[in-house]
């Protein structure tokens, strides 16, 4: 029986974990919602010892990575993968970007050395935009009103759903070693985003407003100092992998349909109710893989 262990049970590494027990594999997790503590040492090297497959989602604290530089010499002749960030490509301009693009450029520059470290050992490296998903989308940033369009002109993102994450993964554990990109079909701006969120909702979009007038912490504000399309080709053609949801627009409809009471207490106007707004290029990127 294959076996999965995964450094850091967070959001996306927990679809990961439903996916795989699905599939029949037993896996076993650190942290708060898994199995071991990830000081646990001895409780984790002989779960180590067990496992066939090892997938981390614990991000880079400073300049180190707590998993490679704490258990590296245990997870030797393992099949191993990595949830990076498409942060690593830093801002293009609005361009495409595949894994041959340049990384290291961007603000995430502890990632981009975390995600080189992890190639050297022969990893499946996942390079993520923004993640989205049931409970963790623009739905709930609109019905608490948390929702912000900002008046950039070409600002464009892109983004995954967090099913297609645990998807990707599942494939890359059965592919070869390097780097992937996992990201929907159709990058999109921000606003374009909030828009179909508000649409589906039957709420009345946010006014446009600039990034002084918005009050954006810094994080948010180096999300929008990036800009940039990431290909997914590589993935689609050396995994087979496909996403379920290839744009913003079905990925949102999903989450609508799982979401919880804070968003299901919103009725959505039908089509022929609905606001007509103008949706620019496609959306919003923060990684996010605790």
């Amino acid at each position: 029986m294959s076996h999965l262990f995964i450094w850091g049970l967070g959001y996306s590494a927990s679809h990961v974990r439903t996916i795989a027990r699905i599939a029949g594999w037993q896996v076993t997790a650190t942290g708060s919602a898994g199995d071991l503590p990830f000081d646990d040492e001895a409780a984790v090297a002989r779960a180590l010892h067990d496992a066939t497959h090892v997938l981390s989602s614990v991000p880079p604290v400073g300049d180190s990575d707590p998993v490679l530089d704490r258990y590296a010499p245990l997870m030797a002749g393992k099949v191993l993968a990595y949830l990076s960030s498409a942060g690593v490509y830093g801002d293009a301009g609005g361009a495409w970007v595949d894994e041959s693009a340049p990384v290291g450029t961007g603000r995430r520059t502890a990632r981009s050395v975390a995600d080189a470290r992890w190639l050297a050992l022969g990893a499946r490296v996942l390079r993520l935009p923004g993640i989205y998903g049931p409970g963790r989308s623009a739905l709930e940033r609109v019905a608490d009103e948390r929702a912000h369009r900002i008046d950039l002109a070409d600002q464009v993102f892109s983004r995954v759903h967090v099913h297609d994450i645990a998807s990707g993964v599942m494939a890359a554990l059965g592919g070869p070693p390097g780097a992937y990109n996992l990201a929907d079909d159709l990058p999109a701006s921000q606003n374009a985003v909030i828009e179909e969120a508000c649409r589906l909702l039957g709420r009345a979009p946010p006014p446009l407003q600039s990034m002084e007038q918005a009050q954006l912490s810094p994080m948010a504000r180096g999300f929008y100092a990036e800009n940039r399309r990431v290909a997914n080709g590589r993935a689609k053609r050396v995994l087979g992998w496909l996403p379920r949801y290839p744009d913003y627009r079905s990925g949102l409809t999903a989450c609508l349909s799982t979401g919880g009471s804070c968003i299901g207490a919103a009725r959505p106007r039908s089509a022929t109710t609905s606001p007509t707004i103008a949706s620019t290029a496609p959306v919003p990127a923060t990684v996010d893989q605790r």
